[in-house]
C-alpha cells in the first residue's frame, strides 16, 4: 500500500509540481483514503521527499540492464546508462521531471539541499564504478575519473533538459550522440564505438 501511494504520488508531482500537489488528490490517484496516506505519512512534505527518492529507486531498477547480458561491455553498458538517465519514455519523463521539481524545491529550502546531495551522489557512483570497471578492464583509458564523471552528468542534465521542454533545436537522438561525442575521447574511444542508445 505504502509503494501504491508512493507511486501515485510520483504522477500527481509530475503533472502538477510539488506546489500542486495536494495529499488528496494523491488519495484519489491512489484508491485509497487520505487518512490512509497520513498513516504512511505524517506530513505532505514527507511524503513528498519520499515520492523523490522512490522515483529515484524506481529508475535506479531499471540501471541493471539485464537486456545487455552478462557479457555486455563497458561501452555497451555506459551508453544504457546515459540513455536512462534521459527522458526517453514516459516512465523516464516523469522521473526527470522529479528531478527538476526536486532542484528546484533544494535550490528554496536549504532543508532539502542534504536530501538532493545524497540522491545525486547515489548517481554519480553509479557512474564512477562503470568508469572505473571500464577503465580496469582496459576498455576506457585511465583519467580524471571523478572529472570524468561530474562532466557526464553535467551533460545529461544540460541535454535532458532540453529534450525535457521540446526545445526543437534538442532532439533526443541529437542529445545522446553529442553527449557521447563530448565523453568518448575521455576515454580514449571514437565516438563510433558506442550507439547513440544503449538499447539500440
Amino acid at each position: 500500500m505504502r509503494d501504491q501511494i508512493l507511486e501515485a504520488a510520483v504522477k500527481r508531482i509530475a503533472q502538477e509540481g510539488t506546489d500542486g500537489v495536494r495529499v488528496a488528490r494523491v488519495a484519489n490517484e491512489a484508491s485509497v483514503s487520505t487518512a490512509l496516506v497520513h498513516y504512511h505519512f505524517e506530513t505532505r512534505d514527507l511524503l513528498l521527499a519520499e515520492a523523490l527518492a522512490y522515483s529515484y529507486d524506481h529508475a535506479a531498477q531499471m540501471r541493471v540492464g539485464e537486456e545487455l547480458g552478462e557479457d555486455a561491455t563497458s561501452v555497451q553498458r555506459l551508453a544504457e546508462m546515459i540513455d536512462i538517465c534521459l527522458p526517453t519514455s514516459d516512465a523516464l519523463h516523469d522521473d526527470f521531471v522529479l528531478w527538476v521539481e526536486l532542484w528546484l524545491r533544494a535550490a528554496r529550502e536549504p532543508d532539502l539541499r542534504d536530501f538532493a546531495a545524497r540522491l545525486y551522489a547515489k548517481l554519480y557512483d553509479w557512474f564512477e564504478l562503470e568508469l572505473r570497471a571500464g577503465i580496469e578492464s582496459g576498455e576506457f583509458v585511465g583519467g580524471d575519473v571523478e572529472l570524468i564523471t561530474n562532466r557526464l552528468l553535467a551533460l545529461i542534465d544540460g541535454f535532458g533538459i532540453r529534450t525535457l521542454i521540446g526545445d526543437p533545436a534538442i532532439t533526443l537522438e541529437y542529445a545522446r550522440e553529442q553527449i557521447w561525442a563530448a565523453i568518448a575521447p575521455e576515454l580514449g574511444l571514437g565516438v563510433a564505438l558506442a550507439p547513440p542508445s544503449g538499447n539500440s
